[in-house]
């Protein structure tokens, strides 16, 4: 297979700023055909990037064209019955974060998915920041020693001013969904999916009404870490907040920017590698690398990095940190 032919369904602004560029500069990927509901966007999207194949069903999309391999970049609500159709019809597939509302539906796309031996992906695509990508490097070297403590946060405004990004049932939560799920899907890479022994959860509904526009959360995972999750679209600041904190009983580390320190001989020395990029290098890094690695997959390359069978411990997890939240206790797990 010289080329992967792409079809894209959903033409927001994750579409239009980052997978139809990219995939244009790709010379692996062939954009076949895309579809968006909005027909007036659907033209002019197909008209800016040169696509002459343009749907206003997804489902003609599939039917008529022969394609690899569909990116979904829809809301939330409509990823379950739009990926079950893309399996159906053995079209390789990978989904904008969250796959999908819950559990019990992410369960759906994952047998669905290997009943029929098609190749599901999740956008996690801050797994695949060059400065991230480094950090498990060292991580899994030894270098920081055992991890005891992942502190993380992420305060920004929300991710889409749909007005289905604020309603429970179409996006299926709120600021967990839209940052958290990013942080929890990083903090348990970094440590190598750690058996989970607890979630507490407190959410906030400070400018929302249906979904939470604010949430902490305490993760005790077995034997011995804990992971602290922050993320709120109502925690007002002067820029975007991101950070990662990493500590280990050897050194720790963090990230924005990447910082490395290791403890010699009782003396803390900093071993933080040069050259680090800027944020909106790492931002187009990784979604280029994201979209390389998927192409690569569907090639037969190389395996899936974020693979949708992942979803399904995550899942569980922020079903539980909403659950803490509702029942006001900790969580805890078998």
């Amino acid at each position: 297979m010289n080329q992967v032919n792409i079809g894209i369904i959903g033409l927001g602004s994750i579409a239009q700023l980052v997978h139809l560029p990219f995939l244009k500069k790709l010379n692996n990927a062939n954009v076949v055909a895309i579809s968006e509901i909005n027909k007036n966007r659907l033209l002019t999207v197909g008209e800016k990037f040169g696509i002459k194949k343009q749907y206003s069903s997804f489902e003609d999309m599939l039917e008529k064209e022969n394609l690899d391999a569909v990116i979904i970049a829809t809301p939330t609500d409509t990823h379950l019955p739009i990926a079950l159709a893309c399996i159906e019809k053995k079209r390789h597939v990978l989904i904008e974060k969250p796959i999908s509302r819950s559990l019990q539906e992410t369960k759906l796309i994952v047998d669905a998915a290997k009943k029929q031996e098609v190749k599901v992906m999740v956008g996690m695509n801050f797994r695949y920041r060059p400065d991230v990508m480094l950090l498990k490097s060292i991580i899994n070297s030894g270098d920081l020693g055992e991890i005891f403590y992942v502190k993380s946060g992420w305060l920004r405004k929300q991710s889409s001013e749909g007005q289905w990004f604020t309603k429970k049932e179409s996006s299926g939560g709120g600021v967990i969904l839209d940052l958290g799920i990013v942080l929890l899907d990083l903090s348990l890479w970094l440590l190598n999916f750690p058996e989970i022994a607890s979630v507490s959860t407190q959410n906030f509904f400070i400018n929302t009404t249906s979904v939470e526009d604010c949430s902490l959360s305490m993760i005790r995972c077995r034997p011995n870490a804990l992971i602290n999750l922050e993320t709120s679209w109502s925690l007002n600041s002067e820029m975007d907040t991101f950070y990662l904190n990493i500590y280990g009983i050897k050194g720790n580390a963090s990230l924005n920017p990447l910082r490395v320190f290791k403890k010699i001989n009782d003396q803390q020395i900093d071993m933080t590698p040069s050259g680090n990029d800027n944020y909106l290098s790492l931002f187009k890094k990784s979604y280029l690398n994201e979209l390389k690695h998927f192409l690569g997959a569907v090639q037969g390359v190389n395996p899936l990095f974020s693979p949708a069978e992942e979803s399904l411990p995550r899942m569980k997890v922020i079903e539980s940190m909403y659950q803490s939240s509702h029942e006001n206790k900790e969580m805890q797990f078998e």
